[in-house]
């Protein structure tokens, strides 16, 4: 299918529209700033013109979507975000949803301050690094191993399950995206080479972007929020960045086999064959669905458990601190996911199955599926940047609802290919240059450092600039790293 190179048309400082063109069925929405757009055409392909491919599939609904942190992905962009109507044709694309499923991001929040941690930072953070398994290939806690049965478990029960083997408390849950389980989930939808790659790995961080990270408080912009996200001034914070590992990964792989012969089976035009999707309500989809939810909740307890061991490493070495040593959830929100929600759409409430790729939810205020204890300021927004600059907590606002179907970015976004990282880091050491700023650095690999050099992603305070610019969601907190651990 030839296509017109896609146009775009600035609306205002935050938005650009792309109008409808060939067979697009609606038109796409950019959210950036001039440079983040420039930024977005990257040298692994245009992400805008994915998000115009993305405007092709059928019972798309509103526009086509892409957050300030878009970069090209397989399929959708990531920062890519669309719903669908299943009354009107609407699909379901394992591509808009992702390799990673639930890639996603828990914080957690202190009452020590920063200079707390003193010289015992370094034996924290090597604490950290030996409590929390991380790299390639590596395998989850030898204290709450798997078996096929508890598989099941955590596949249809997600982090509460965790949870009720005494990793954490039910607080916990409270105060995490769908309460940590994604409703519809079947573990037989999920194949035998999925288990296998999951059986040994909850309770790990792996590799790549993921990360845990010790933080502090730097910057306050919305009191009242932060009061209620148990955000203080100079405080220690703790963010863990993972997902749903080799299970997730196996079954997205799954699915786009699958997908790719359904696409012709129920005639789909697709002007990219990576948008590979089903008609929601088909077997095919139905089975996506219910593989992709397990994946999820595979993901929600795997995050579960690495907070309870962050935990336990502060609980140790500041354990005298008394309850200002405690580390509470502040929220976990999902980066990769396809979710029925309920949206109102020129003027009537209608279900819709809407996808995030790397972008996340930003529900405002009053919104019953945001926690009770935020409800009266709106769902806690995490926003890692980078581990050598900051990351951002935000809070949902009604315009998200009205623009995006409640959704926002989800980090920094990448800048850099992992090869043109390696290029950019030749000759160089990355974690003495962080020394240098103050931040400590523990990886399982040299390669993985290179490749998630502060250089390689944009710049996370003019990526949440653009989504507060826009209205889609008000700053909150800004966070500091002080130690990081990487895979």
């Amino acid at each position: 299918m030839t296509r017109a190179r896609p146009r775009l048309e600035r609306l205002d400082e935050f938005r650009w529209l792309l109008p409808r063109q060939g067979e697009m069925r609606a038109e796409g929405i950019v959210y950036a700033s001039p440079a983040l757009l420039a930024e977005a055409e990257g040298s692994e392909g245009s992400a805008v013109e994915q998000v115009a491919n993305v405007a092709h599939l059928p019972g798309l609904v509103g526009r086509a979507l892409a957050m300030p942190d878009i970069h090209f992905g397989y399929g959708f962009p990531i920062g890519g975000v669309a719903a669908f109507d299943p009354g009107e044709g609407g699909v379901v694309s394992p591509g808009g949803v992702g390799y990673d499923i639930n890639c996603g991001v828990r914080l957690l929040a202190s009452d020590l301050a920063a200079e707390d941690l003193g010289p015992r930072i370094e034996k924290l953070i090597e604490q950290l690094f030996r409590a929390v398994p991380s790299g390639v290939g590596s395998e989850g806690l030898a204290d709450l191993p798997l078996d096929q049965e508890r598989l099941d478990r955590v596949l249809a029960g997600g982090a509460s399950w965790v949870v009720e083997q005494g990793f954490g408390e039910e607080e916990d849950l409270e105060a995490i995206e769908s309460r940590g389980c994604i409703g519809g989930a079947d573990p037989a939808a999920v194949s035998e080479r999925a288990r296998a790659r999951g059986l040994p790995q909850l309770g790990s961080l792996g590799s790549g972007n993921h990360f845990v990270e010790v933080g502090r408080v730097a910057e306050i912009h919305d009191a009242e929020a932060a009061e209620a996200f148990g955000l203080g001034l100079g405080r220690v914070v703790v963010s863990i960045h993972t997902g749903s590992r080799g299970l997730g990964h196996q079954v997205c792989d799954d699915a786009v086999r699958e997908m790719g012969q359904a696409a012709a089976k129920y005639h789909l035009r697709l002007p990219d064959r990576q948008l590979c999707c089903a008609p929601l309500g088909t077997p095919e989809a139905e089975r996506y669905l219910a593989a992709m939810a397990a994946a999820a909740n595979f993901a929600f307890a795997n995050r579960q458990a690495i907070a309870h061991r962050a935990r336990q490493v502060f609980e140790r070495l500041f354990g005298g601190r008394g309850a200002a040593a405690r580390l509470r959830t502040v929220y976990d929100v999902a980066h990769n996911i396809a979710k029925w929600e309920e949206h109102r759409v020129r003027g009537a409430s209608r279900r819709l199955c809407v996808h995030r790729k790397g972008a996340t939810r930003a529900f405002p205020a009053g919104h019953p599926e945001v926690p009770a204890r935020y409800r009266r300021v709106g769902q806690p927004v995490l926003i890692p940047g980078d581990m050598g600059r900051a990351s951002w907590v935000l809070v949902g606002l009604p315009r998200a609802m009205e623009e995006s179907f409640g959704s926002s970015c989800h980090g920094a976004g990448r800048l850099l290919s992992r090869e043109q990282a390696k290029r950019r880091a030749r000759g160089r050491d990355i974690p003495q240059e962080l020394g240098r700023r103050g931040i400590l650095l523990r990886a399982a690999s040299r390669g993985t450092v290179v490749e998630e050099m502060p250089e390689a992603y944009k710049d996370v305070d003019e990526v949440v600039g653009v989504v507060a610019g826009a209205g889609l969601c008000a700053k909150v907190a800004r966070l500091e790293p002080l130690a990081v651990i990487k895979g």
